[in-house]
């Protein structure tokens, strides 16, 4: 007869998921530090949000409302959406484990892209699921791809437009290819992250698809553009069944009342938004001719970063640029974990952190180690 073990043990699997290891926050030695590893806007929350967000704090003792109502109603005003097909959460990443918790079961395979955020492998795997990797072309989703590796236990296929950490994204039609091509009972879950960035006339983040089947929802956040990340406060939009699921799942209370009146007062902002989106299509201009003069390859990017490859030769790794980076207090994302040991992303920061970081760059690959 098998010894029982002398302590709690977790179900199989969960041992054998990566935790998320978040970019870097600091660094010993500089006196001034740039963090550029988390996509996060180099202007901050609206200061609407953030008289929102203190008036909030008189109501610390009491329950919030439990269904985000204020918030889904704002998001519904400010993006043409029906508010009861709506549902928020602590962040995109509560959303995206609340649908792996809804739709996959032990053995259910759900399908990411090479490059993918590391957050949907931890979701299915944590609800006993198999994510099913699929290569990239150029850095990009695949659509082709993405259908051949679709199999009678195939239930999510999670695609970032645009994707973390590669900052590519898939025209419109080429999402609706992709959702042409599943069968009706596969949830195609759109991470629209970073959409609020995007500057194309060939990019949608998909709500038309979602209007238009059973089987789509789109997930947006507060934490890049808005400047929120700290409050935590994501939401998805996607047919009544879909919701009615997540809903009797995810905590009565996920989302705070301080989080909701922020948001709230967020989306009232949107000069706030446009000066984002603004400052980020110059920069990503500029980086992309600086870049190259330098000597370095940048993917090009539709959203708020940029990824740097580096060659692979002694002294000049991406290893060795971030050491080189770090020591200046120019914080930037390691990759290893996504596949990219010799890439490098940096988030778009301010004016002046990038002009540290391009003439920091150059030094680096010119030679200047001090």
């Amino acid at each position: 007869m098998p010894i029982p073990p002398n302590r709690p043990v977790p179900r199989p699997g969960i041992m054998d998921i990566e935790a998320y290891v978040p970019g870097k926050a600091g660094a010993k030695g500089p006196n001034r530090l740039f963090k550029l590893s988390s996509n996060e806007t180099p202007f901050g929350p609206s200061p609407r949000a953030i008289e929102a967000y203190t008036q909030a704090s008189e109501k610390l003792s009491l329950y919030p409302e439990g269904t985000a109502r204020e918030l889904r109603e704002a998001v519904s005003a400010a993006y043409g959406l029906d508010a009861a097909r709506i549902v928020c959460g602590a962040g995109s990443d509560e959303i995206l484990n609340l649908l792996a918790h809804a739709y996959i079961g032990p053995g259910d395979e759900g399908i990411i892209t090479e490059h993918g955020f590391l957050v949907y492998k931890i979701a299915i795997m944590g609800r006993g699921g198999v994510p099913v990797v699929v290569p990239e072309t150029g850095y990009t989703a695949d659509v082709d791809a993405i259908l051949a590796n679709v199999t009678e236990r195939t239930k999510m296929v999670f695609v970032a437009n645009p994707n973390n950490p590669t900052g590519t994204y898939l025209p419109k039609e080429e999402i609706a290819r992709l959702h042409a091509g599943l069968r009706p009972d596969i949830l195609l879950v759109l991470d629209a992250a970073y959409a609020e960035y995007v500057r194309r006339e060939d990019y949608s983040d998909g709500r038309e698809l979602v209007d238009a089947s059973e089987n789509v929802v789109v997930t947006h956040t507060f934490s890049k553009i808005f400047g929120l990340a700290n409050l935590r406060i994501g939401w998805m939009y996607g047919p009544q069944h879909v919701v009615d699921a997540l809903n009797r799942i995810r905590g009565p209370f996920n989302v705070s009342g301080a989080a909701v009146a922020a948001g709230v007062a967020a989306l009232a902002d949107m000069a706030h938004i446009e000066t984002s989106a603004a400052h980020n299509e110059k920069w990503l201009e500029r980086l992309d001719l600086e870049l190259s003069r330098i000597g370095l390859n940048a993917t090009p990017s539709a959203a708020n970063f940029v990824l740097i490859h580096f060659p692979d030769e002694p002294g000049r790794t991406a290893k060795d640029a971030d050491d080189f980076l770090t020591a200046r207090g120019l914080i930037l994302r390691r990759l290893e974990a996504y596949g990219l040991p010799n890439a490098l992303r940096l988030t778009v920061g301010s004016d002046e952190a990038m002009t540290l970081v391009l003439a920091a760059l150059a030094d680096f690959m010119g030679g200047r180690r001090g």
